[in-house]
């Protein structure tokens, strides 16, 4: 019983530490459209979904016995005057990401006014994570054939840490400030084969205000999104850099023709100067905390919300959700857990132990 009411006491302080967040999100991404509101909140729903995924129940039909079951509990803890029904429930899941993603977000700009965060400098990363049941081969793919069990919104990727993958991908921007703490301010999630360089262009105006440096591994080479992050809409610079490996694209020995246009010979001379500032001193001593921060930050979440192995839903929208509002979690567990003066290590022992 000691147990039991630890447990719930340690989930209601997480709870009352989202709420407001979820309030704000929801104030920053309203419902747009025709039709009245919907009784349940949006900001309500993913309180729900919150305490469903803190307790790591992986259907949502688990999810809903589980809320379900401590309908009474969860309700005071959320101020909930009305419980969804399970048709709801599922529905109200697949569009939950939109409010998680702006939580995500405001979360990390809290962490950053506690002083817990340092975002001077920030790293971004893919990471892939298998479907459930069986891949879809491109064979079959082609021959207009799903096998049984198939997630047909998934897709294939290669990458040089997991091979071939058919599934998902999740993306995160993470602080990277050497002795600073590693913590996520932004992230999405997307199927597998989503191109790096056009999942990241909308987060760079989220970034913090006080990044200076951004650091990229080669599959975010591109031009645009350098001048995106370095310059702003009238060509001046912002006083950020991009640190990100070329990309060959096959070119390597290839004689480059000379620059058409007096615009694109720019473009290469920037090019030019953020190479050598790669590989300056100092430009090689910050980007290998791209390799200390991010890559294991990916390893360390999906170890913790077991998905090293494989997402926990079917479909796109449901898998956006699962994923980006335990990104928002992690951040909530970190934040609490500083909070009570503890280290990083005992995150896992908050969550095995609710």
């Amino acid at each position: 019983m000691g147990r039991r009411a630890k447990a719930g006491t340690l989930a209601s302080e997480l709870v009352a530490l989202a709420v407001p967040l979820l309030h704000q999100a929801e104030r920053c991404c309203p419902r747009t459209g025709r039709g009245d509101k919907p009784d349940i909140p949006d900001w309500l729903m993913a309180g729900l979904i919150m305490v469903a995924l803190l307790h790591k129940k992986k259907t949502k039909s688990a999810q809903f016995r589980f809320l379900r079951q401590r309908q009474a509990e969860v309700g005071r803890w959320l101020g909930c005057p009305r419980f969804p029904s399970r048709a709801t429930y599922f529905r109200r899941y697949r569009r939950a990401h939109r409010l998680y993603a702006e939580a995500v977000r405001l979360q990390g700009q809290a962490a950053i006014a506690e002083g817990l965060v340092d975002p001077a400098v920030v790293a971004v990363d893919k990471s892939l994570v298998a479907a459930r049941g069986t891949p879809w081969h491109l064979s079959d793919r082609r021959a207009g054939k799903a096998p049984a069990g198939v997630d047909t919104e998934a897709a294939w990727c290669q990458s040089q840490h997991d091979g071939w993958v058919y599934g998902y991908s999740f993306e995160v921007v993470v602080s990277a400030t050497p002795g600073a703490l590693v913590f996520p301010l932004l992230a999405s999630t997307d199927v597998a084969s989503a191109g790096e360089t056009k999942s990241f262009v909308a987060k760079v105006a989220q970034l913090p205000d006080q990044t200076r440096a951004v650091l990229a591994d080669c599959g975010y080479d591109s031009n645009a999104l350098a001048e995106r992050v370095e310059y702003d809409a009238d060509d001046r610079r912002t006083g950020r850099r991009f640190l990100c490996p070329q990309n060959p694209r096959n070119t390597v020995g290839r004689k480059l023709k000379a620059p058409s246009s007096a615009a694109e010979a720019k473009r290469r001379q920037r090019r030019t100067q953020r190479q050598r500032h790669l590989k300056s001193r100092r430009g090689r001593r910050l980007f290998r905390r791209r390799s200390k921060t991010a890559e294991p930050f990916n390893q360390w979440f999906k170890a913790l919300f077991e998905l090293d192995e494989r997402v926990w839903h079917r479909g796109l929208a449901n898998n956006r959700t699962q994923i980006i509002g335990a990104i928002f979690v992690y951040q909530l567990l970190v934040r609490h857990n500083h909070r009570r003066g503890r280290s990083n290590g005992q995150i896992r022992w908050i969550l095995d132990s609710l």
